[in-house]
């Protein structure tokens, strides 16, 4: 059978001249319904065309009796629109060819208008979105260093009065993303002069020109400070300033160095988040405040440390320039906006980094995360200044009174200072509430509408606020007088009458 059909179509092929029909395969149905599908579209849409056109271009219609020519805004607009007309007309004779149609050159003409004033603004908004990136420029070593007991080297820099002139000392450990360089940002000399003061700052382990650590805790920081003052001659008590995570080095001087301590003055002192000290009002006033970002870098900081690097070379790291709310995840208040933007913090800030940055390596800022969120080896209630309790029983009784020594006291014993800024959103108000309430005896000082950096950084006069509330009235600097024995013209001529008697005797 099959042989006898493959014959008979040989046969009708050879007889007809035209081949037998190819079985339709799968790419040719796909086509032939595309094509149908298109064809009904057109169809649909010339059958909407008529009757948007019935319905609405008809005399009776809606658009028409209102719109239309003989409508009252018809009349209205007829007199401008012949006027246009017109005037386009003059156009049409010198822009459009005789042998197009001016409807369609001007269509064009108002599309090509349409579209280059589009490109134009993308590009511009372009432009102004996406700015130049400034590269990271590492400067030349400049800085002052001295050894370390274990063989480091420490960078420092060293402003204000000299050391045997300087009525007080102030040492400053740097905030993350930092160095030496910051300091008290912006403080005029010529302030430092007027209240006698010496301000020492010094790069944190790893940090600008300052060697690494290789197991660095709070309780070293306290030692490194320790053996700077000591080393640069500071042989009284110093203050010592922290400001935002900076606080952390400055806690630890407070513990393990207090003898050394004259006072602490403190500026949005930053407090480990997750302090088992803290009630549920604020630790939820200090997350609140956070991006996620931040609170995801910090959740990083407690259970997976080295996973921060990757997220610092993309950053700071990355050998280009940025701002500090971005690299960092902050969230900043209006007035701390404004500060950022300003040209004068810029150069500070770009050249602040540059410092920090300047060995490459991630691993310290790991570790001064790490240090935020970590056990510190002490509590801040260890701070709080409280009668030392006596051992019990009669035998240390009697041995007490015995002694007749007076009370004994724990804790730091002398003046904490604490700046907080009630806009600010990096370290929110609730961490200053919760240091309150552990120290209530430091004194806190609100500062209303103020950010994390408005009150801290380029402020004359916050800066003068803040020396007078330490130091009280400017004295200036130690005056060393060195007194010489003046002798009297009278004691003069009795020593010359004596000595020529003596003189004569002789002869």
């Amino acid at each position: 059978m099959e042989g006898g059909a493959q014959e008979e179509e040989q046969f009708r092929t050879a007889y007809t001249g035209v081949p037998p029909p190819k079985a339709a395969n799968f790419k040719d149905v796909v086509r032939e319904f595309m094509r149908g599908l298109l064809e009904m579209s057109v169809e649909f849409g010339r059958g909407c065309r008529d009757v948007v056109q019935q319905s609405l271009v008809t005399e009776d219609s809606f658009l028409v009796r209102n719109f239309g020519k003989d409508s009252y805004i018809g009349r209205k607009i007829k007199v401008p629109y012949d006027n246009v007309l017109r005037r386009l007309r003059l156009f049409n004779d010198y822009l459009v060819p005789e042998d197009k149609d001016p409807l369609l050159v001007w269509s064009v003409i108002l599309f090509i208008f349409v579209l280059a004033l589009a490109v134009l603004s993308v590009s511009i908004e372009h432009d102004t979105a996406i700015p130049v990136e400034k590269k990271v420029y590492i400067h030349p070593p400049s800085a002052d260093r001295i050894m370390l007991p274990d063989g480091r080297y420490m960078a420092y820099r060293e402003q204000g009065v000299p050391a045997d002139r300087a009525r007080f000392s102030m040492i400053t450990p740097h905030s993350f993303l930092s160095s030496r360089l910051a300091g008290i940002p912006g403080l005029k000399a010529s302030l430092l002069e007027e209240f006698g003061v010496r301000l020492l700052t010094y790069d944190l382990p790893g940090f600008g020109e300052s060697d690494p650590h290789p197991k660095r805790n709070l309780e070293s920081s306290a030692s490194d400070m320790l053996f700077l003052a000591n080393a640069l001659g500071v042989s009284d008590k110093f203050w010592v300033v922290g400001y935002s995570s900076g606080s952390l080095h400055a806690w630890a001087a407070l513990k393990y160095i207090p003898d050394k301590i004259a006072g602490a003055a403190m500026f949005a002192p930053m407090v480990n988040p997750y302090d088992s000290l803290m009630n549920r009002g604020e630790k939820y006033g200090t997350w609140e405040k956070w991006t996620r970002k931040r609170k995801f870098m910090y959740f990083l900081a407690r259970r997976f440390p080295r996973s921060l690097s990757y997220f610092y070379r993309r950053s700071f790291l990355s050998g280009k320039h940025g701002q500090i709310d971005q690299w960092l995840a902050l969230t900043l208040g209006r007035r701390d906006r404004a500060l950022i933007e300003d040209p004068v913090y810029e150069e500070f800030w770009q050249r602040d980094v540059e410092e920090s940055i300047r060995q490459g390596n991630a691993k310290p800022f790991v570790e001064e995360a790490l240090l935020q969120v970590s056990n510190w080896g002490f509590s801040l209630a260890d701070l709080k200044l409280q009668k030392k309790q006596r051992g019990k029983g009669i035998l240390n009784l009697i041995k007490f009174l015995l002694s007749g020594s007076e009370e004994e006291y724990t804790g730091f014993l002398g003046p904490i200072h604490i700046w907080q800024g009630m806009d600010d959103k990096v370290v929110p108000p609730s961490m200053t509430d919760f240091v309150h309430r552990v120290l209530p005896g430091a004194a806190v000082h609100k500062l209303p509408y103020e950010g994390h950096f408005t009150y801290f950084y380029f402020c004359d006069e916050c800066h003068r606020q803040i020396f007078t509330t330490l130091f009280g009235t400017p004295r200036g600097p130690l005056e060393n007088t060195i007194e010489v024995e003046q002798t009297s013209f009278d004691d003069i001529e009795v020593q010359e009458e004596v000595t020529q008697v003596d003189f004569k005797t002789e002869i």
